[in-house]
């Protein structure tokens, strides 16, 4: 029997009603002041080293997100990279089986809603809170680097921090899905928390550890031109950017480095012409990070598509 009517139909209400809970709830109120404060101690140590820099043309709104303090010994986007994920796995490790727990979902789905709606509700919701909560960080620090630096961001400058915003949603994103991808795949809300949470770890611990070892292990044993320095280093970085973190990394240094003309090694080839430390136009950097962005994007659609086709072959019972 083929259903009537879009598979959208009710996902307007799904939206609300969990973008709601999520606003209203203690746990994404905790996760807030989580992020807020755990991303205060660089910004407010950045700001405090900035002050005492002079140069009208060195990018100091873009400096407050990639400056390591020494007092910190931590850049704002290092802390981001290590909260964002956590934030995201917080919003979304019970998103599904939650509902099975509760026996809530055969209710759910006797109403005039699709599964498709009730899932793709469900990730924009979580998608749109972690995106405010994001938003309301990012003009915190815009308005503390006004308020202390006493000099208003340029033009390019917002458009970069824009940028730096879409990007992070985008890999917040990736590990949204991979959290309600558990949550589908796992009746047990512990269990969906912990794997999400140990992929993340592995990423974010062992992964370069791991990689390291493979490029030594398929490497020659010496390096006798430089094709083959630049073949290893390929190598080497293809397995780290299977890594979210990574690539968020590459994306958010392009951004907001305006400097960065490669992610990878310097080849002599590629510093012809070019004039050292002048910045790229913001198009340029756009165009480097663009395979980054494509590939956060992609990850994120892929494993919410396998959260879904899951989600569409199990039983609900009442």
């Amino acid at each position: 029997m083929r259903r009537k009517g879009s598979p959208f139909t009710g996902l307007g209400p799904v939206f609300m009603k969990e973008l709601a809970d999520h606003l209203s709830s203690v746990r994404m109120m905790v996760l807030t002041l989580f992020v807020l404060a755990f991303g205060a101690f660089p910004v407010a140590s950045s700001l405090q080293t900035l002050r005492t820099v002079v140069d009208p043309n060195s990018f100091l709104f873009l400096r407050i997100f990639t400056l390591e303090p020494e007092q910190v010994g931590i850049s704002f986007i290092a802390a981001l990279n290590f909260i964002i994920p956590l934030m995201a796995i917080g919003l979304g490790f019970d998103s599904v089986n939650s509902e099975f727990n509760r026996r809530t979902l055969s209710r759910v789905l006797s109403q005039p809603i699709y599964r498709d709606a009730l899932l793709l509700g469900k990730f924009l919701a979580g998608l749109a809170t972690f995106a405010v909560a994001l938003v309301a960080l990012w003009l915190i620090v815009v308005g503390a680097g006004l308020l202390l630096l006493g000099v208003p961001p340029r033009g390019v400058e917002v458009a970069r921090g824009l940028g730096f915003l879409i990007v992070a949603i985008a890999y917040g994103g990736v590990w949204l899905a991979i959290s309600m991808f558990f949550s589908v795949v796992f009746r047990s809300t512990a269990t969906s928390a912990l794997c999400a949470l140990g992929l993340w770890l592995f990423f974010f611990l062992l992964w370069p550890q791991l990689a390291s070892a493979i490029v030594s292990g398929v490497a020659p044993s010496e390096i006798r031109s430089l094709e083959e320095y630049a073949a290893v280093q390929d190598i080497a970085m293809g397995l780290m950017r299977l890594s979210p973190g990574t690539l968020f990394s590459e994306a958010v240094l392009g951004l907001l480095s305006p400097e960065t003309r490669t992610l990878g090694p310097m080849l002599p080839a590629q510093m012809r012409g070019a004039i050292m430390g002048a910045p790229l136009p913001f198009d340029q950097s756009l165009l480097l990070i663009w395979p980054q962005i494509t590939g956060l994007i992609a990850g994120m659609i892929v494993v919410f598509a396998a959260a879904y086709v899951v989600f569409q072959r199990e039983e609900v019972r009442a």
